[in-house]
């Protein structure tokens, strides 16, 4: 028998569908482009030019057992296989094209197993004659801090993958040409051994929302819609709009409901018998 929801409960679990326009990536420095690229400006702006990924996936492999029930065939897992990839798209911000060059360092890190200093490098690289030796993985793989964080307008619940042993394999083409200018994309490809779900134990989503707290909800989303639209509109940069979008949501969504103060009515004053003197 169909089961018979109640209004409540079709906003509670229907009206907050996660969106793809909120999440937040961290990108891992080696230790030999530390000096570089750790610090203000450098490694966190990186990361916030990140304007697209994926969150991955797995799948398990199985064989076939046809023999130990007579006409049944099952199955049975023996691995986890990973995705052998993520993909990052970045924003490339004009003058300092540092998401090119972080990365095109961090292969010719890899690359330089002769270790040709930085002043000789290009000269090298020139020479009709150049080989080059790869370095020793360890060197130049992160072992951790490559993070792809989902949340939502409301900065509640996070959904956070971790990846494992991180290393660029390669940086995608990027087309330039005279027609109508648009925004320069990198997209590089990193390779991962696995990913690691953080807070995977946790199954507790959002609490049953009140109409007022749903409300304040609806209203940041609005109000980010909004702002993002009008920035948009007066500067023509959509990566603008976003951050300027998120921030008004943000603000407007996590203002703290105050509870209206509870008026109790003045107690009328008791009267007061009369006080009568006895004659003495």
């Amino acid at each position: 028998m169909p089961r018979i929801a109640k209004v409540s409960d079709i906003k509670a679990n229907l009206l907050r569908p996660a969106t793809t326009s909120h999440f937040e990536v961290d990108i891992p420095i080696i230790n030999a482009l530390n000096d570089k690229w750790k610090g203000v400006g450098k490694q966190d702006k990186i990361a916030l030019m990140c304007s697209e990924t994926v969150l991955p996936g797995s799948n398990l492999a199985t064989f076939e057992i046809d023999n130990d029930r007579t006409g049944v065939t099952e199955k049975h897992v023996h691995r986890r296989i990973f995705d052998d990839r993520i993909d990052l798209t970045f924003y490339v911000d004009a003058g300092l094209y540092q998401p090119i060059k972080f990365f095109e360092q961090w292969i010719s890190y890899i690359t330089n197993g002769r270790n040709i200093s930085d002043r000789d490098q290009d000269t090298q690289l020139m020479q009709s004659n150049y080989d080059y030796r790869i370095k020793y993985p360890d060197s130049y793989i992160a072992s951790s801090g490559l993070k792809v964080t989902k949340f939502e307008k409301d900065h509640q619940n996070l959904l956070q993958y971790e990846f494992i042993r991180v290393f660029p394999l390669a940086i995608n083409s990027m087309p330039v040409s005279y027609d109508a200018s648009s925004l320069l994309k990198c997209t590089v490809s990193l390779s991962y051994v696995r990913y690691v779900l953080k807070n995977l134990h946790k199954t507790a989503a959002y609490s049953q929302t009140t109409p007022r707290g749903q409300a304040r909800f609806n209203a940041a989303g609005i109000a980010g819609g909004i702002v993002n639209a009008a920035v948009d509109r007066l500067t023509g940069n959509d990566l603008l709009g976003d951050i300027a979008g998120g921030f008004a949501a943000a603000a407007l969504g996590d203002i703290p409901y105050v509870a209206p103060p509870i008026l109790t009515p003045p107690e009328p004053p008791q009267p007061t018998p009369p006080r009568i003197n006895r004659p003495g």
